[in-house]
């Protein structure tokens, strides 16, 4: 369907009223966005019941990864907006994107289990998917004996003579050895597939995340009143694929096997990387170089590109050095910045800078209780919580992330009319008022679990709906903090720091990540061949846990709506 519309120029193709390069956008942003979520979704399980990580280990990985997909934007739209340009950028970046996601579906056969006991080393493998799944103890001439662990030690079924019932705890001792791919006679742990499919990822998303936002907004000129509809329009693009992806890739990974979850995310970027190149003509030059580049300097970047992976793919592996070095050289940074705000300016930019640095330090408190999802809420799901949607039809644990991607679908709209009436009201609250009111949702969503942690039965499984319930006020607090984010900070950064201030407002989401790793890490349980040695346990640490973040994120929240009226003072006459 095409027309003209008054905003367009006399010979502009469009579709419903916008450019027809925003459907171009719109399928790659969904189809990237469908890959990170569907692998997302998958991730952290993965690591546990694949390679037999430790919760700490799993969880940690998780944060570096999140915290370097965050931080290495910040140098992607440096690169394209003075050399490359955005669409160059993003296709470097949906190629990088393709070979990581297909990297992930080379799972091998896993990591084994080693466990040792009376001087003698055995095998113990899992067999099936989900609530049956079982171990075996594997002896001489591959008999295979049932066992389960619980916190007294290994019970071992139909041994008869040959095993004790029942090994202690402080009698035996646990390893892992790694599977390899054997490469032209060389062996290659599958593991290191793992952290070079993810330093692609993360380099893609690099040279795609910024620029493709970037790219939208050039569709349109200045003053442009579709702008908004267009980011709306993008902005449902984003959720729908994560919605589609948790659910298909979800299904596929946790029923399947992985290699199918981690494959049809690969298969969905490619589909956005063949639309892109196919609809670049409909972008009408509005994403190029800022000066004619020759293909000789951009192979430069493709070559740079490559290069950067190693770095990533180290970095990725270095979870201890990444927990450690954030929380100190981000709030450095912070710190660099406010006395910078202080010296620097005067007046109304002084005072505005400084109400919005104050709330992206708040923004890092919401983003690192609300990126659990990935991680703690992530096994939460898997543990300890009854994945029955009615008699009879059941989720995967990796499903259990559609929610906050179905809630933002069925609720943006209705958010931005709400805001729209208050608005015409004079009655809508300002930007300080919805960040604490954001945080104030993001802690009583923990309360919520915690609740619902008194309804678990006999195999300590929370009902469905109360994770559910989670989300829901997890969505609607991001609902009054996310969107007007970076909004916040392109009103009250003077000119000439809006690029500084963007790179501030990166790194403090990269920080934000860290942070949820190491709150994601108090919540670890001890387990065998990935499944939980003590569920009850493992049921109240995340109580414990879930708790303690819930008061920090409403304390949090109480604290800014104290002080709000003073930082829409500081703010003027913005928002």
């Amino acid at each position: 369907m095409t027309d003209q519309t008054a905003g367009a120029g006399a010979d502009e193709k469009t579709f419903m009223g916008h450019p027809r390069g925003l459907v171009t956008l719109f399928f790659t942003e969904m189809w990237e966005r469908f890959s990170f979520y569907g692998m997302r979704a998958l991730l952290v399980i993965y690591l546990t019941q694949h390679f037999l990580f430790s919760d700490d280990k799993a969880q940690g990985l998780y944060g570096a990864y999140a915290a370097l997909v965050y931080l290495i934007p910040v140098i992607g739209g440096v690169i394209a907006d003075r050399f490359l340009g955005s669409r160059k950028a993003v296709t470097i970046g949906a190629v990088f994107l393709v070979l990581g996601h297909f990297g992930m579906a080379f799972e091998g056969r896993g990591s084994v289990q080693e466990i040792t006991f009376a001087g003698e080393t055995f095998d113990i493998i899992s067999e099936g998917r989900g609530e049956e799944r079982e171990l075996f103890l594997v002896a001489p001439g591959e008999v295979r004996y049932p066992v389960t662990f619980s916190a007294e030690g290994m019970a071992i079924e139909g041994a008869a003579d040959a095993f004790p019932a029942m090994v202690p705890t402080a009698d035996y001792a646990l390893s892992t050895r790694p599977d390899f791919m054997n490469l032209g006679g060389l062996s290659i742990p599958y593991e290191q597939i793992l952290y070079l499919s993810l330093a692609f990822i993360i380099i893609g998303v690099g040279f795609l995340k910024a620029n493709i936002s970037t790219t939208v907004g050039a569709l349109y000129a200045p003053g442009d009143p579709r702008r908004d509809g267009g980011f709306t329009i993008f902005y449902m693009g984003i959720n729908l694929g994560a919605f589609l992806a948790t659910l298909a890739c979800g299904y596929l990974g946790q029923t399947y096997g992985w290699a199918y979850g981690f494959g049809l995310a690969g298969i969905g970027m490619t589909f956005g990387l063949i639309q892109y190149l196919m609809g670049q003509k409909w972008l009408k030059g509005r994403a190029e170089p800022p000066k004619p580049i020759s293909a000789t300097f951009e192979g430069l970047f493709w070559i740079l590109g490559l290069v950067a992976v190693i770095p990533a793919w180290l970095l990725v592996q270095q979870t201890e050095l990444m927990e450690t070095a954030l929380p100190i050289l981000v709030p450095g940074l912070f710190a660099a910045v406010i006395a910078f705000a202080l010296i620097g300016f005067k007046g109304l930019e002084r005072t505005q800078m400084l109400a919005a640095l104050i709330m992206i330090i708040f923004s890092v408190i919401f983003w690192m209780l609300f990126e659990q999802a990935g991680s703690s809420l992530s096994l939460f799901a898997e543990r300890n919580t009854d994945l029955t949607v009615v008699p009879g039809v059941t989720m995967t644990a990796a499903q259990t992330q559609s929610f906050n991607a179905g809630y933002i679908v069925l609720l943006a709209l209705p958010f931005s009319a709400m805001w729209i009436w208050l608005a015409k009201r004079k009655m809508e609250p300002s930007t300080p008022v919805k960040f604490a009111l954001g945080l104030i949702q993001v802690g009583l969503g923990f309360f919520i679990l915690v609740a619902g942690a008194q309804f678990a039965g006999d195999d300590f499984k929370v009902p469905l709906i109360f994770l559910a319930l989670l989300y829901l006020l997890h969505t609607t607090g991001e609902l009054f903090l996310s969107p007007v984010g970076l909004s916040m900070i392109t009103k009250l950064s003077p000119a000439r720091v809006v690029g500084l201030m963007m790179g501030v407002w990166f790194l403090s989401s990269s920080l934000a990540h860290i942070l949820a790793a190491i709150i994601a890490q108090q919540t670890s349980s001890d387990t065998v061949a990935g499944q939980v040695v003590d569920l009850g346990a493992q049921l109240n640490t995340y109580v414990t846990t879930f708790q303690q973040v819930g008061m920090w994120g409403i304390a949090a929240g109480v604290i800014l709506l104290a002080i709000s009226p003073f930082l829409k003072k500081w703010m003027g006459d913005v928002r």
